[in-house]
């Protein structure tokens, strides 16, 4: 007759527990960053196909156009605030508690988006409110990444945080397919009504995603590690520490990850944006380019998993240069094939450049989170990354198109400078520390 230990028992289903829950958390993050990059990145594809023609009408197309991508700039510029202000009350009360908030407040700002009157309405102060708004999504989606990303970071195993943070960064070209279908199917349905009001509908379904992703983010638990480091203070009787003090008294690893980072997300604006403007200005159907883009990003989610997986083997530093080569080696056929007006010509070259970009984005999450201890990992991964998005991807539409007017239309300076910006980052990337073994319990920034 044998005895099972009761201890041994436990102990199995205690792991058994944990591994649950960091599925459920994994999933809490990849679903909860979908709805938020809905948003976020709805407002992408409204500065490119809508904005120019609601809010600035008074303008000629191109300085419409250069208008428009200000205002999205509006939201990489408010992004480090938001990073700093979550970050810091996500590393003294709690990770969960600020990605809940973040969603309420992202969810709120893009449902008033829907409701903003155009020009014709009220003048400038549409331009000004729609501004506002897009800041406010900026501070909350500064506030989600960090949470998102440390939740499942810090749920996972050793060796498998890669895997495990990148579905925080999968859930932006999720997003971004279901932000671009939505926008599609509203400029299908409702035809020559869609400048008038169609565009407004996926802006308004926002609310009803709100109410999905708060009751998600309410049912998973809080970060073992945080609990762990708090409860250390506590007994140490240790006085909290600013979170932003520590990591600004030692700046290295954030001007590290924020340079590293801002050529891929530069590269990224440009599929997102530039890319499919330029597509339909060389012929493309309008609807066609946005079902291709939702096409495309569906194809990337597994790539941005996969490269992150594969990082956790062989490390964040040799996928993330190895993708932003592949990348800018490309990128030149892929504009060919942009301005081919050929739908499968366009989809090749959205399916190559995103997939190419995720070898750097789906490591990101992980690369840049672990360069910081438990006590100040929320506000300097959070500042970190978002300085990253306002350097790379918050002012590369504007320049990009101011580049592309200068250059009377031709694109190859506009691929120049993009082919530095991915240079500069892949040399800063180079320089940071590799990070996959580090131990986040014990690391200290």
């Amino acid at each position: 007759m044998s005895t099972t230990d009761p201890n041994t028992t436990s102990a199995h289903l205690r792991a058994r527990d944990l591994q649950r829950e960091a599925r459920r958390v994994i999933a809490s993050s990849f679903i909860g960053s979908t709805i938020e990059y809905y948003d976020f990145l709805l407002y992408a594809t409204a500065t490119a196909l809508v904005f120019p023609h609601v809010f600035f009408t008074n303008l000629d197309p191109l300085a419409g156009a250069i208008a428009s991508a200000g205002t999205f700039a509006a939201g990489y510029i408010a992004r480090p605030l938001g990073g700093a202000v979550f970050g810091h009350f996500g590393d003294r009360l709690g990770r969960k508690k600020m990605l809940v908030l973040s969603m309420v407040a992202m969810g709120s700002a893009s449902t008033l988006i829907g409701l903003v009157p155009g020009q014709a309405s009220i003048g400038s102060w549409g331009a000004i409110i729609l501004i506002v708004l897009r800041v406010l999504q900026g501070i909350a989606i500064g506030g989600e990444w960090g949470g998102a990303a440390l939740m499942a970071l810090e749920h996972a195993k050793g060796g498998r945080r890669g895997f495990a943070a990148s579905f925080t960064n999968a859930g932006a070209p999720m997003g971004a397919a279901l932000g671009t279908t939505v926008m599609g199917l509203a400029n299908h349905w409702t035809g020559d009504a869609f400048l008038e009001w169609g565009w407004r509908i996926p802006f308004l379904l926002s609310v009803v995603l709100l109410a999905v992703g708060v009751f998600i983010r309410s049912k998973i638990s809080e970060s073992p590690i945080f609990r762990e480091a708090v409860e250390e203070e506590r007994k140490q009787g240790d006085r909290p520490k600013l979170p932003i003090w520590q990591i600004l008294r030692r700046p290295k690893n954030l001007i590290l990850v924020m340079l590293g980072g801002a050529g891929g997300f530069a590269l990224q604006a440009v599929i997102s944006i530039f890319a499919v403007g330029y597509a339909v200005d060389h012929g493309a159907d309008r609807s066609t380019v946005l079902y291709l883009f939702a096409a495309a990003s569906i194809v990337s989610i597994p790539c941005v998993v996969g490269w992150a997986r594969l990082s956790d083997v062989v490390g964040r530093k040799p996928v993330m240069i190895g993708g932003t080569v592949v990348y800018l080696l490309l990128i030149f056929p892929m504009f060919s094939w942009y301005a081919s007006g050929q739908a499968g010509w366009i989809f090749l070259a959205m399916a190559i450049g995103l997939c190419s970009h995720a070898a750097i984005f789906g490591p990101l999450a992980a690369f840049v989170s672990e360069q910081f201890g438990t006590t100040a990992r929320y506000t300097g991964a959070s500042l970190g990354y978002q300085l990253a998005t306002l350097i790379g991807a918050g002012f590369t539409p504007t320049i990009i198109t101011s580049i592309f007017a200068k250059a009377g239309g031709e694109i190859a300076p506009v691929l120049w400078y993009l082919i530095g910006m991915g240079a500069l980052s892949g040399i800063f990337i180079l320089l940071t520390r590799e990070s996959k073994n580090n131990d986040l319990e014990t690391y200290e920034h």
